[in-house]
């Protein structure tokens, strides 16, 4: 049978695919605004403390993907930490956690999409369902081709949109002088509560860092490059996020309630920036939006792929393209559950749709993020490698991950956010009806969690 093509990223590309998966373009563009109509001033330091809390969790990742390489990435860590059935709800969470980031962004570059062809005069002409297949058909053409070409193609969006908005924030602190912001230095009028508070949202815009784990197939050096591109892209998003932060409620004058109204913050920040830093804006926003769905798709696909492999789920998903070596089959379903999911709720708005889908993906990822927290100390352990470090990270990532799903879900949201956590729960209920049904009727399945069979099968190893 075909394998994915091994050895074929470095750590550059390796890099750009979880680059790619945060879209550090979509927080400064739409985001920034939410966090700061309740941090206010302490904005900033709401995303410190967040890129603190990635890293520390990117750090017991890290330590897992050291370990062990393989598409399945999660399910199979922790698999062989906390066991088959912890590893499969985690591949089951994992999945969701994907494909509706996929389904976020792709209403995002929708959205970015319709307000380019509206800041140059145009009107958009064709239903919002007809962009959504246009969005995913693209995202499939990317999507099946060698993954070195996807990986590089994603990072390069990404350092555009990314220059872009610091063209921006720059013009946006020439208009001030330069000047540092006085009432931000001393987080003037926030209190502690609406700093915890925000934390919890301001988690959400790092979530996807982790996916070059998934690549740990296709990368060289795996277990050392992998670790390296999961640690470094919470640091980098971090200080994009930091300082356009800064910048953005500095532009509006530290008026934090007339940002958090502010559906694209970015535009107005720059005196007499007129219509064409707009444009530069909504295109930046938009590719780098179109990069984190494809991006979140290739992760779709390699989990599936992997749950296919190991018979979780119909062994067509682990079949490989004979060209582009890429599991094209399990990439055909996240793109039509994508494109799908999306045409179903063309009738209500971009954000909408972004704020519904992107919750639901927070709740897979938070997750997981807690489980991979518990299973890098216990793993370690079985190897005798685990360390103070080790377990004092790993304390501190559940912990940290236990409280952003409390806060994600109290104080109780309004509706219809109120009722996501049920509907997630309802999907992580039907995994373990699946689980159960494999149990009884093929136990054999679980036993092959102790072998490479991603490798094995393909002839990787």
């Amino acid at each position: 049978m075909p394998q994915l093509r091994s050895d074929s990223l470095s750590f550059v590309e390796a890099l750009g695919q979880s680059v790619a998966n945060v879209s550090p373009t979509l927080t400064p563009a739409i985001a920034v605004a939410v966090v700061a109509a309740t941090a206010g001033t302490a904005s900033w330091l709401v995303y410190v403390i967040a890129t603190i809390a990635l890293v520390v969790v990117g750090y017991s990742i890290g330590k897992l993907a050291s370990k062990i390489s393989a598409a399945g990435s999660f399910f199979i860590y922790i698999s062989r930490s906390l066991g088959p059935t912890a590893g499969m709800l985690a591949g089951w969470a994992m999945l969701a956690a994907y494909v509706f980031t996929a389904m976020a962004l792709t209403a995002a570059t929708a959205l970015f999409i319709q307000a380019l062809i509206t800041a140059v005069g145009f009107k958009l002409i064709v239903p919002t369902y007809v962009l959504y297949f246009v969005i995913s058909a693209l995202v499939y053409v990317f999507a099946i081709r060698n993954i070195r070409f996807s990986s590089r193609l994603g990072l390069g969006l990404e350092v555009v949109s990314v220059a872009i908005i610091a063209l921006v924030c720059f013009l946006s602190w020439q208009a001030h002088g330069f000047a540092i912001d006085p009432k931000q230095n001393h987080i003037q009028g926030a209190g502690f509560g609406a700093i915890a508070q925000s934390i919890v949202f301001a988690i959400f815009s790092y979530v996807g860092f982790e996916s070059a784990a998934t690549l740990g197939k296709e990368t060289r050096n795996p277990k050392k490059v992998i670790p390296q591109a999961v640690m470094l892209t919470p640091v980098l998003a971090g200080i994009v996020f930091i300082v356009t932060t800064y910048l953005i409620v500095q532009g509006f004058n530290d008026d934090t309630t007339k940002l958090g109204g502010s559906a694209g913050p970015l535009a107005a920040i720059v005196p007499g920036g007129g219509a064409g830093l707009t444009i530069l804006v909504y295109i930046g926003a938009m590719v780098s939006c179109f990069a984190c769905a494809l991006a979140s798709i290739n992760s779709f696909s390699r989990i599936l792929f992997s749950l296919g492999r190991y018979r979780y789920v119909h062994r067509s998903m682990g079949q490989v393209h004979d060209k582009h070596q890429t599991p094209h089959i399990a990439s055909t379903i996240g793109v039509i559950l994508n494109f799908v999911v999306c045409a179903v709720f063309y009738k209500h708005g971009y954000t909408d749709l972004l704020g519904w889908f992107g919750t639901i993906a927070s709740f897979g990822f938070i997750i997981v993020y807690l489980m991979c927290s518990i299973a890098a100390p216990v793993l370690l352990r079985k190897t005798g490698e685990a360390t103070t470090m080790v377990n004092v990270m790993g304390v501190i990532g559940a912990i940290v991950m236990a409280l952003a799903l409390v806060g994600s879900v109290y104080p109780v949201p309004a509706a219809p956010y109120n009722y996501l956590p049920y509907g997630f729960a309802a999907y992580m209920l039907i995994g373990v009806l699946w689980f159960l049904v494999l149990k009884a009727r093929t136990p054999q399945i679980f036993l092959s969690i102790e072998h490479d069979l991603e490798g094995i099968v393909t002839g990787a190893k």
